[in-house]
């Protein structure tokens, strides 16, 4: 049953001259004092959030984005500073980039915001996209099966830095401890110093495609689908579930999954799609050139495949493949219990903020959605002691 309710913020600061005949996405630029703008926003958002009985708030770590859509470089730090403004909101990193990190010092910096934030950081790990990020930062993006092997290895590190008293790793790219005398001795094995105090730990990851979707499922990583039409959500639920059943975890549909859609009530579909159309459209300006329109034409192909659309979607698209959730309450409700009937596992909604909506439109819709929709699912809910503020 759907209990938690989250937002996905992917550090977008507030754009001018937004939507599909606006200012190209490479032509924006933004100097230093504008894009600190998003930290801020950060803290109002999740103050709000924390409020109104959400659930978790979801940043994107990305880096060198002088043209304002995500401008988040460190997670852990960002989440572990609004754990000091709010009481009881989780922040999840969605995602930290792995091949940008060396796993050691990822490992280091989430154990210290577990136990400083008592448990309310939630880890997520990604691959990367950005082609501009990942190969600037040294790790391969270009070549798919060297980012994945480069991954993967990193994961085997971080999941030891977490469950073992001490350990070794001798891989393709690691040496672990490394090969020298110290203090006398030769070293045999070191250990992470912290580690976290919540174990084991959570982590998520995003599932944009089937090629990583049999790794995430077997190892009890937990995965994030977002913005894709119901058909594609369909295809992933089932396949994780599967993948997982083969791995020995006998999962239901949609368990350890969250579902994510865009957002905008309003008090008819027309109004909501009319408000929403250059958030929408300058969204995709910027995401549909890396490949990010997950949605299925009538044969269930996803778009791009042979035969199947590939271009820039509209809203109304996105309305009709109900990866945009866009009208009254009463509709959006209707939509959000057929997804929950559907996949009797699934715990998790997300909403996704559309890159142009400006911060107090969107706390407004915040507002309505925790005071009209929440409450639909209210009976369902594990009621949470409030926690005492975060000391730092």
């Amino acid at each position: 049953m759907i209990s938690k309710f989250s937002v996905l913020y992917v550090g977008q600061i507030e754009l001018d001259n937004i939507g599909r005949d606006g200012t190209p996405a490479d032509a924006r630029r933004y100097p230093n004092e504008r894009l600190t703008e998003a930290f801020w926003t950060a803290r109002v958002i999740a103050q709000t959030m924390d409020e109104l009985g959400y659930d978790c708030l979801w940043m994107a770590e990305h880096h060198f984005q002088r043209e304002g859509y995500e401008v988040f470089p460190n997670l852990i730090l960002l989440s572990t500073w609004l754990a000091t403004q709010t009481e009881r909101l989780k922040f999840g990193c969605a995602f930290n980039v792995l091949p940008m990190w060396h796993p050691v010092r990822l490992a280091e910096d989430y154990a210290f915001a577990d136990i400083v934030t008592n448990g309310r950081v939630v880890m997520g790990v990604g691959r990367g996209y950005h082609t501009r990020e990942v190969e600037t930062f040294g790790a391969p993006m270009l070549d798919n099966a060297a980012n994945k092997e480069l991954f993967e290895e990193q994961m085997e590190v971080l999941l030891k830095c977490f469950n073992e008293e001490q350990f070794t790793h001798h891989g393709k790219r690691y040496q672990i401890p490394a090969q020298v005398p110290y203090r006398g001795y030769d070293l045999k094995d070191v250990t992470c110093v912290p580690r976290p105090i919540h174990l084991p730990v959570e982590i998520w990851q995003p599932i944009a495609s089937g090629k990583t979707l049999d790794y995430i499922a077997s190892r009890g990583i937990k995965g994030m689908v977002t913005l894709n039409g119901e058909r594609i959500v369909d295809q992933i639920f089932h396949a994780y579930r599967d993948a997982a059943a083969a791995a020995g975890r006998q999962l239901q549909l949609g368990e350890d999954l969250c579902w994510g859609v865009g957002l905008y009530l309003a008090d008819t579909q027309q109004e909501a799609m009319r408000r929403l159309e250059p958030a929408h459209d300058e969204r995709f300006k910027w995401f549909a050139p890396f490949g990010f329109v997950r949605y299925a034409d009538a044969e269930g192909r996803s778009w791009g495949t042979p035969g199947a659309p590939s271009r820039v979607p509209s809203l109304q698209e996105g309305v009709n493949q109900k990866a945009w959730l866009c009208g009254p309450t009463s509709q959006v409700i209707e939509t959000i219990k057929e997804f929950e009937a559907r996949y009797p596992g699934l715990e998790h909604m997300m909403i996704h903020w559309a890159e142009g909506i400006p911060p107090k439109e969107f706390k407004e819709q915040l507002r309505r959605f925790a005071k009209e929709v929440m409450p639909a699912f209210q009976a369902d809910r594990t009621a949470r002691p409030r926690q005492a503020r975060s000391s730092a």
